[in-house]
């Protein structure tokens, strides 16, 4: 599918949910719809799965017939019926039943069969519980088909869902159905809703611009960025992954240049985020096999996979990125002093989170991996508990690179930020500069300013070259970042200032003469109309 045609099939169905969601709020309406889109997904790859499988026994129905083929074969076979299920669990790792399809579900749509609700509710409860892997665990668990923000009794509801499942399969009807398209179609949506949902979007969205500079930073080679990237990340971090786009991006970057992510790993705090992430990654074709989304609170660190208390057993990451909430409040106990993430660098105060997250992820990170995390610019400065933690991160020669952002980049704030790169072994000792905030570094726009994929590059080339530009990049000794009480506030070490323009003193006298002779030829003639009026005449210069 060309651009031009995913971007028609992801505004076709943004209208969609613009038009038909009415007073809902915009959050639970994308709820709704994503979960819709994939049910669709599940199905035709259900479907195909079941048609290689049964081979020449899937029933090939004529054009009128509405029938799912597989419910046909379910009628003749009944008896066979556990055994290829069990197959299919095997195979896909999920049951859907024919009923359940997405093109039954979409024939009682379009029919506006009094059932449509009851089946869907049955069907995603079905899936959840009948299924192999716990990746469908709890899947649909926060679409709530009984909600009064459907309408007010079932039949009211019934038909809301009747008219959005019809415009939905109208919609997408036109387009191919495989796992890229709808994935991609997935995260366009994903897009446009966090474009209107404000401040609420910092819960799982992270900027495709801004995602696109971590995916390929921590892609590229952590000793030698200059000779490219890596062949294969073997485990990947997300631990606050909101809808999951960031850990795709990782692994889009990474296959577009001819390598491979082995397994990725995503923690959620947030439910319904959690559910969304979830289906992100079945979405776009990768299996439950290859990756685990967690959902618990990062901070407590309630994941058993990350709270491995046997050195050799823990897991190393090739590559950690995040995009945790800014300056969240937490509260650091006593216990939390002596966890492993924290007990060598110390907390972060309780105030500001942005230390203890970036503790967190970076004691994940592979000694040969690189991290890529956006944060605040306060955690650049700030004294006390922060100053002492950011102090033994250089002093350990494990900050790389600290990129200054432009303001107003993300829906869910206004402020600049910051994206700082790690390593736990690292060749050069000094700290790449980049200052990505001057205006001629950005496009500005009404309520968003955006990176431009020029823009983009840049910042990617001069890390991955470790380039110094004036005004722009800088590498910055150890020796004098102690001396500046090892603060990273990027003005000190890349200004932008506009250096002032030398003045020759010979080349503006010999333009201010020039200015006296036209202001003396302007009062010439300016006089002779006034003497021809016999009025008093300007004064001439001497």
């Amino acid at each position: 599918m060309t651009e031009q045609d995913l971007n028609k099939l992801g505004s076709t169905l943004w209208s969609i949910a613009d038009n038909l969601r009415g007073a809902m709020n915009a959050d639970d309406f994308r709820d709704y719809m994503l979960s819709f889109l994939f049910l669709r997904y599940l199905s035709d790859n259900y479907e195909a799965a079941a048609k290689k499988e049964l081979g020449s026994d899937y029933p090939a129905l004529d054009g009128g017939d509405k029938r799912a083929p597989l419910s046909v074969w379910y009628e003749q076979n009944e008896q066979d019926v556990p055994a290829f299920e069990k197959q299919m669990r095997r195979k896909v790792h999920y049951v859907i039943e024919p009923a359940h399809l997405w093109s039954s579900i979409a024939e009682l749509a379009r029919t506006q069969h009094d059932d449509l609700l009851l089946t869907l509710q049955q069907g995603f409860k079905y899936i959840e519980n009948k299924s192999f892997e716990n990746s469908f665990q709890g899947l649909f668990s926060e679409i709530n088909l009984d909600s009064e923000k459907l309408g007010k009794n079932y039949s009211l509801r019934n038909a809301k869902l009747c008219t959005i499942i019809t415009k939905i399969a109208e919609g997408i009807s036109g387009f191919s159905t495989d796992s890229d398209t709808l994935g991609d179609a997935y995260e366009y949506l994903i897009g446009q809703f966090a474009a209107g949902s404000g401040k609420k979007a910092g819960e799982f969205y992270t900027p495709q611009q801004i995602s696109t500079i971590l995916s390929e930073i921590v892609s590229l080679d952590s000793q030698e960025p200059a000779t490219g990237k890596k062949k294969k990340l073997n485990n990947v971090l997300d631990f606050a992954c909101g809808s999951g786009s960031l850990l795709l991006n990782v692994r889009n970057k990474l296959k577009d240049a001819g390598g491979n992510v082995g397994r990725i790993y995503g923690q959620e705090k947030n439910i319904t985020t959690y559910n969304l992430a979830r289906m992100n990654m079945l979405l776009h074709g990768i299996k439950d096999s290859e990756f685990e989304i967690h959902h618990g609170d990062s901070l407590l660190n309630d994941w058993d996979v990350l709270n491995e208390m046997n050195p050799a057993k823990k897991l190393q990451c090739d590559a950690v990125v995040a995009n945790p909430p800014f300056s969240y409040r937490w509260e650091p106990t006593e216990a939390l002093g002596e966890d492993f993430r924290f007990k060598s660098h110390g907390l972060a105060p309780k105030s500001a989170a942005d230390f203890a997250f970036l503790l967190h992820g970076f004691h994940f990170l592979g000694d040969e991996g690189t991290m890529a995390i956006i944060l605040p610019h306060g955690v650049l400065f700030r004294g006390g508990a922060e100053a002492r933690i950011r102090t033994k991160l250089l002093k350990d020669n494990n900050i790389d690179t600290v990129i200054g952002l432009p303001a107003n980049l993300f829906f869910s704030t206004g402020i600049p930020v910051c994206i700082l790169v790690l390593k736990k072994c690292k060749k050069p000792d000094d700290v790449l500069f980049i200052n990505a905030s001057d205006e001629e570094h950005f496009e500005k726009g009404k309520r968003q300013n955006r990176l431009l994929p020029e823009h983009i590059d840049k910042i990617i080339d001069t890390y991955q070259y470790r380039k110094e530009e004036d005004r722009y990049s800088r590498r910055v000794s150890m020796e004098e970042i102690e001396k500046n009480d090892f603060n990273l506030n990027i003005s000190r070490y890349v200004s932008t200032a506009k250096p002032e323009e030398k003045i020759i003193l010979k080349d503006v006298n010999t333009s201010l003469v020039g200015i006296e002779k036209q202001i003396v030829e302007a009062t010439k003639k300016h006089n002779k109309f006034l003497e021809e009026l016999s009025l008093p005449l300007l004064p001439m210069g001497e």
